[in-house]
C-alpha cells in the first residue's frame, strides 16, 4: 500500500462507514489516522481500512 498522506481523500474499506469518502487530517502513529468524513466528523481509523481515491 502507498503512504498515507495528511490532505489526501480515502474511501473506507472496512467497517460502518464502509464505502464512503474521507479525508485524512492527522497521522497518528504507524497503524492509525485521524480523518474527516464529508459531515467534519473526525474519527480514528486503521490505515489497512483505507483505499487512495485516484
Amino acid at each position: 500500500m502507498a503512504a498515507i498522506e495528511v490532505g489526501k481523500k480515502y474511501v473506507k474499506i472496512a467497517g460502518r462507514k464502509a464505502g464512503r469518502e474521507v479525508k485524512v487530517t492527522k497521522i497518528i502513529d504507524k497503524n492509525f489516522v485521524e480523518i474527516q468524513d464529508a459531515k467534519g466528523k473526525a474519527n480514528r481509523a486503521n490505515i489497512l481500512h483505507l483505499e487512495p481515491l485516484p
